[in-house]
């Protein structure tokens, strides 16, 4: 597995964690650093740090774009991959927008359900889309 795709796989953990337990992300990503075990890439901490910094700007988008299902109806696991790409699309300019929204449809495909991954690439593409100029 490549060092980003590692990367972004833990910042969704560290999403994930944070939604599940209504807990701060920056300090969920304090402790798993700081536990070391496995250890937290810098992108990871990265992405992380981004969604939290933009995360009315994200949820806001998602929301638009989410086809009639509201932030708090997504599962939990899909917002936290969402939450992250959308910062990897929108704020990190070294990562081509198609590896993202790849690397967000393949986590979709091993953590969420059968339906995840096509509904993660529509709301990605429909941001893209609109949010991208060409």
């Amino acid at each position: 597995m490549a060092a980003r795709t590692k990367a972004r796989k833990r910042a969704v953990d560290v999403l994930y964690e944070a939604d599940l337990r209504r807990s701060d992300p920056l300090a969920v990503l304090r402790d798993r650093v700081a536990d070391g075990t496995p250890p937290v890439p810098d992108h990871s901490v990265r992405l992380v740090e981004g969604v939290v910094e933009q995360q009315a700007r994200i949820d806001e988008l998602i929301e638009a774009h989410a086809s009639g299902w509201s932030l708090d109806r997504l599962p939990d696991v899909d917002r936290a991959i969402l939450r992250m790409a959308v910062y990897e699309l929108l704020w990190v300019d070294d990562v081509p927008d198609a590896v993202v929204i790849d690397e967000a449809v393949e986590l979709a495909k091993t953590l969420s359900t059968d339906d995840s991954p096509s509904y993660v690439n529509g709301v990605l593409g429909g941001i893209v889309r609109a949010e991208i100029p060409t």
